[in-house]
């Protein structure tokens, strides 16, 4: 997907965690994010040009913040300023927290050890002044686990404000260029292991909102903040909600784990594709099944739902 730990959505390790209860932090509601204070600094926004870190700078935008928007092309960005920034050129590094305050964290794309880089990183971040880390990682992914989770475990020894932006799996990936959306567009199908589990499946643009309130916030929601869409909904209901919206007929198959693992094997290295055939199993066991208050508790308004969203997504508002 994009701006998350790996494509898609798609977190590198995924530890069950079944049937978990929502998140709790002691963050006052607002509708609307804190406006800019400029004693503050900027707010360096990686992954500028993703699912998540596009909507979050024109929010931070329109709210008058000096954002700095980092890719690794410095792209030009209506109201922010476009930076050049590469997880892994750490000469990229110190220009792009030149002036920044408080830091939107996306780790980079497809990396088994994100802490490898996000981790020094964060050391010269504190050298150069931050003093708040928003980092986005996975519903999958708890503090000390496997790949983002380590850098989770590690910002409260960097930082002095930081929260855990830890979502479910994106509703992008039934409308973008996520293999879902492909299958659905090509062949109505989707393609699954995950036989009736079910997923609170999140808009990106709640994830922002969250991101918004995070960065901006006194005093700051820290935390470790599950974030999930309102319903959990299983692939069934997907391909039906689908079918009902765009009058496209679309209908779920369900796989085996391994036929699932050899068919991306196909296309990707073998090691990858049994972890993402894993994902699935752990989604059938019931590890995503859970519906959290967060959004709404941190922006003051529900999150929106997947109807909602497939109907905003095919023009119909």
């Amino acid at each position: 997907m994009n701006d998350n730990p790996t494509p898609a959505h798609t977190p590198p390790l995924h530890t069950p965690s079944a049937h978990a209860t929502p998140a709790h932090t002691a963050a006052t509601s607002r509708t609307t994010p804190a406006p800019a204070d400029p004693a503050r600094g900027a707010i360096l926004v990686t992954g500028a040009t993703g699912n998540t870190g596009s909507r979050l700078v024109a929010r931070l935008v329109a709210l008058g913040h000096p954002v700095r928007a980092a890719a690794r092309r410095a792209t030009e960005v209506p109201g922010a300023e476009g930076v050049s920034f590469d997880w892994h050129d750490p000469a990229t590094h110190d220009d792009a927290l030149r002036g920044a305050s408080r830091l939107y964290l996306v780790p980079p794309v497809g990396d088994p050890d994100p802490a490898a880089v996000m981790l020094p990183f964060l050391e010269r971040a504190r050298a150069a002044g931050a003093r708040r880390v928003v980092l986005l990682s996975s519903s999958a992914l708890p503090a000390g686990g496997p790949g983002v989770g380590r850098v989770h475990a590690a910002l409260p020894d960097h930082v002095d404000e930081w929260a855990v932006l830890r979502p479910s799996w994106f509703m992008q990936n039934f409308t973008g260029d996520h293999p879902h959306a492909q299958s659905i567009r090509s062949d109505g199908v989707l393609l699954t292991a995950t036989g009736s589990g079910r997923v609170g499946f999140i808009d990106a643009d709640d994830i922002a909102a969250v991101a918004a309130h995070a960065l901006t916030d006194e005093p700051a929601p820290a935390g470790d903040l599950i974030l999930t869409g309102p319903q959990a909904l299983d692939y069934d209901d997907i391909a039906a909600l689908v079918t009902e919206v765009t009058g496209r007929p679309v209908r779920h198959r369900s796989l085996t784990v391994e036929q699932l693992r050899e068919r991306l094997a196909a296309s990707l290295p073998a090691e990858f594709a049994a972890l993402l055939a894993g994902l699935d199993r752990a989604i059938a066991d019931g590890a995503e099944d859970r519906v959290t208050d967060t959004v709404e508790r941190l922006t003051g308004r529900p999150p929106r739902s997947f109807r909602e969203f497939l109907i905003r997504a095919a023009g119909r508002r």
